[in-house]
């Protein structure tokens, strides 16, 4: 046969599209011809391919050669897709049978002497196929509820995804997709013969076990850590609680930076979906990442805003998507690009960025807290007691004014961290640690999930009537701030979040007095 088709699969963004590969092989002169909108490491793919079929021991056909790429309209990138180039050219030569190709997925960067290099994006190809099974097996088992079998029908079988062995581990995490990690084109080959030719001795693949994820995953910080700043330590456990952000202004070495990075160890752990979505993300931005932790990304003041909220003409992740689920530490924030800043307004509402391009539109996830910090004035000592602040009052204001009004009305808590005295800094007694205070963060986390199924931060301005419910006291208490404090209306309902998750950590069904005044108070330095 002369003709053979090969599954594998793209990644555009997050998303793994399928892309079918068909190789014909038909009488002319000898050349490689690659259709499909192939990008330049596509294209360059055909001395590769050449190259590591004959340093495994088998025949390039001396006969014209040509690859299609399907669908044309998707662009195809990287070099994953060299396996089953190679694949689909050994099949339609006669090499392999084509029929063993059934069931498979082959993704894999060649090296000219046949080994298999590391890829990115397994780990999101792996979802992909799970997510097309799951869209294939749902209608079926709909209708058998319904009687409605079909006798020709038959339970989809457990796809098979073959990848380069050093992406077997972060791709066996996906269950419901079996993962075969091979070490060269010649064992994939070998494992694919052993299928049709038992009596050979062919070496099958073996299938990678996952493995196995920890309870809870430890940080090599501790809350405990922080000498003193009590009222700083109390707006971070609210923050964690609530998945709030968070603003804290103060004088150099005050302990706003490392209160920021202690914010990931009280956070409740990951759920498994989570932890997918997050390390695939890495996985597509080849990127280092602990499984299971919550991510903490810390970004210098010189960023741009196409590295922060992600882009480029093939958009990629930025800082915010790659923060989800964790948290996105912005250190001396009016020194930052005031329109870098301006960018991260629409993300903070919506928890996602959509990029778009002449011919892509592409949507990131990016629902992170936002914690940053700020000195007070240029020199950093403004109402410091030692009187050291030399800035003058049009210098403090233009220094406070590259934060736009917009911007800090989108952050909850608004916390003053003062310098910390000789007396704290002195004092052997330990604070409560990283686990006292996210024990006391996950059970308010279990309130949330129970009456409303997501946390306070990501409550609408309906669920908020829903869920919220307050007293007359409350309510007039909530009036007068309004006046007092300049509200406005987005600023009431972070009020009310926040009071919301106030009241869950004191495991109280209402709202009372108490808990919006303390909220109140984290806003009004906005």
């Amino acid at each position: 046969m002369s003709f053979a088709q090969v599954y594998t699969r793209s990644v555009v963004g997050l998303h793994a599209p399928k892309v079918i590969i068909e190789v014909h092989l038909s009488q002319g002169l000898p050349a490689l011809t690659i259709v499909g909108l192939p990008e330049a490491a596509v294209r360059e793919s055909k001395d590769r391919v050449r190259s590591a079929i004959l340093n495994s021991g088998f025949q390039f056909p001396n006969r014209r050669l040509t690859i299609n790429l399907a669908p044309a309209d998707l662009p195809k990138d990287g070099a994953r897709l060299d396996l089953p180039i190679a694949i689909g050219i050994l099949a339609a030569s006669g090499q392999l049978e084509p029929e063993v190709l059934s069931g498979f997925e082959f993704i894999g960067e060649l090296a000219l002497n046949g080994q298999l290099r590391q890829v990115t994006g397994s780990l999101a190809v792996a979802r992909a196929i799970k997510a097309e099974k799951l869209a294939i097996a749902l209608p079926q088992v709909a209708a058998s509820e319904q009687g409605q079998n079909n006798p020709d029908s038959s339970p989809p079988t457990t796809p098979q995804l073959i990848v380069p062995i050093d992406n077997g581990r972060e791709a066996s995490r996906v269950d419901g997709v079996k993962i075969l990690a091979a070490q060269s084109l010649k064992a994939v080959c070998d494992h694919l013969q052993s299928l049709v030719d038992q009596s050979a001795s062919y070496e099958s693949l073996a299938v990678v076990q996952p493995s196995p994820v920890q309870q809870h995953v430890g940080y090599q910080v501790d809350l405990a850590d922080v000498k003193g700043q009590h009222h700083a330590r109390r707006a971070l456990e609210i923050a964690a609680a609530g998945g709030h952000s968070l603003l804290f202004t103060g004088p150099p070495g005050s302990g706003k930076t490392l209160m920021a990075s202690r914010l990931p160890t009280i956070l409740p752990d990951l759920s498994d979906e989570d932890a997918l979505e997050v390390a695939s993300t890495y996985s597509v931005a080849d990127s280092d990442y602990n499984y299971g932790t919550r991510p903490f990304r810390q970004v210098h003041h010189t960023i741009s805003a196409v590295a922060l909220v992600g882009g480029g003409s093939r958009p990629k992740p930025g800082e915010i998507t790659l923060a989800n689920k964790g948290v996105l530490f912005l250190d001396e924030l009016p020194e930052f690009d005031r329109s870098v800043l301006e960018v991260l307004r629409q993300p903070l509402e919506a928890k996602q960025i959509t990029i778009s391009r002449a011919n892509s539109q592409m949507t990131f996830p990016a629902n992170f807290q936002l914690v940053a910090a700020m000195n007070p004035c240029p020199c950093g000592y403004d109402g410091d007691t030692s009187g050291r602040c030399r800035c003058r009052p049009e210098q403090i204001k233009r220094y406070q004014d590259k934060l736009s009004g917009p911007l800090l009305d989108r952050i909850d808590l608004h916390i003053t961290v003062p310098a910390l005295p000789i007396a704290d800094l002195q004092n052997s007694q330990v604070g409560e640690t990283s686990k006292q205070v996210r024990d006391r963060v996950v059970v308010a986390h279990q309130h949330q999930m129970q009456r409303q199924k997501k946390v306070n931060n990501e409550l609408s301005p309906s669920e908020i009537d829903e869920y919220i419910q307050l007293g007359d006291n409350e309510k007039q208490l909530l009036q007068l701030a309004q006046q007092r404090l300049n509200l406005s209306a987005r600023g009431y309902h972070r009020v009310l979040r926040v009071a919301r998750t106030i009241a869950d950590l004191a495991n109280s069904t209402d709202i009372n007095s108490a808990h919006v005044s303390e909220a109140l108070s984290y806003r009004s330095k906005a």
